[in-house]
C-alpha cells in the first residue's frame, strides 16, 4: 500500500517538469512572434539589420515583418505580402516575393507549370517562412531548369536561401543580402521537450540533405545553427562562393 503514494509523487513530479518545459517553450514562442518575452540574459544583442556587415560582424537583429538590407534597395518593395506572389518582370524573367506561407509550394509550382512560355529566371525577395515549402519550391525549380537571381539592395532571409539554392543557375548581386538562422520545425510548442528536439533534428537533417542535393556545402548550416531565430547571419560574397551559392571567382563555367 505504501508504494502507491510514491508512484503518485513520481508521476506528479514528471507532470510538473513537463508543464515547466512547455511553459518555457511557449514563452520562447511568444518572443519569436513578437510578444516581447525572452528569458533573462538570452535576448538579442546584435546590431540593427540596417547596419552594414563586415567579416566577423555579420549577425543582425531580425524581425520578419521589417526585413531591410543595409543598402538602398533596387526598388522599394513596400510591405511584402504574407505569402509568395509571382509576377512577370520582363519576358521570361519573373519575380517571386513575399513570406513563404504553408501551402505556397503547391500553389506556386502549379502556377509555374501553367505559364507559357515557361519562366527562365525568378528574382527572389523574401523574409522567409515555411522551411518545408521552401525546400519543395527549390526542388521544383531545379526540376524545371529555372534559375534564381538576387538584385542589389534586395534580401533573401531565413527559409528563402533554400529557394535560392534550388535555382538551375544562380545570380547574386554583390549588394544583395542573403541570411540564415535557426528555424522552428515543430507544429506545436505544447509538445514535450523530447518530441520538440526530435522534430528539430529531423528538420535540420532534411535541410542538410537538400543543400547537398543542390550542390551547396551543408557547412553553411554552422552559421544558421549558431544564430537564434530573432537574429540573422548575413553571408558575405566570399561565403556565398565558398558554400556554393555562387561559382568561385576565376572558376571556369561549363
Amino acid at each position: 500500500m505504501s508504494a502507491r503514494p510514491d508512484i503518485g509523487r513520481v508521476l506528479k513530479g514528471v507532470l510538473i517538469f513537463q508543464l515547466g518545459i512547455g511553459a518555457l517553450l511557449i514563452w520562447g514562442d511568444m518572443g519569436r512572434n513578437g510578444g516581447g518575452l525572452r528569458l533573462p540574459g538570452f535576448g538579442p544583442d546584435a546590431p540593427e539589420l540596417t547596419e552594414p556587415v563586415r567579416p566577423g560582424d555579420q549577425r543582425r537583429t531580425f524581425a520578419p515583418t521589417r526585413p531591410r538590407p543595409a543598402t538602398e534597395p533596387a526598388r522599394d518593395p513596400g510591405d511584402l505580402p504574407g505569402q509568395l506572389v509571382l509576377t512577370q518582370e520582363d519576358g521570361a524573367t519573373w519575380r517571386l516575393e513575399g513570406g513563404v506561407a504553408e501551402g505556397d509550394a503547391t500553389r506556386i509550382l502549379d502556377r509555374l507549370e501553367e505559364l507559357q512560355p515557361p519562366p527562365e529566371t525568378l528574382i527572389l525577395q523574401s523574409p522567409g517562412g515555411s522551411v518545408t515549402d521552401a525546400l519543395a519550391i527549390g526542388r521544383g525549380l531545379r526540376r524545371a531548369g529555372i534559375g534564381t537571381r538576387m538584385l542589389a539592395g534586395e534580401f533573401c532571409y531565413s527559409a528563402c536561401p533554400y529557394i535560392l539554392a534550388g535555382g538551375a543557375t544562380r545570380e547574386i548581386a554583390e549588394d544583395a543580402a542573403v541570411g540564415v538562422h535557426q528555424h522552428y520545425f515543430g507544429e506545436s510548442t505544447l509538445l514535450p521537450a523530447r518530441f520538440a528536439v526530435e522534430d528539430i533534428q529531423r528538420g535540420q537533417a532534411d535541410v542538410m540533405d537538400y543543400l547537398d542535393e543542390m550542390g551547396i556545402d551543408p557547412m553553411v548550416m554552422t552559421h544558421a545553427l549558431s544564430t537564434p531565430p530573432d537574429e540573422i547571419y548575413v553571408l558575405l560574397p566570399e561565403e556565398l562562393e565558398r558554400y556554393g551559392f555562387l561559382p568561385e571567382a576565376g572558376a571556369e563555367e561549363d
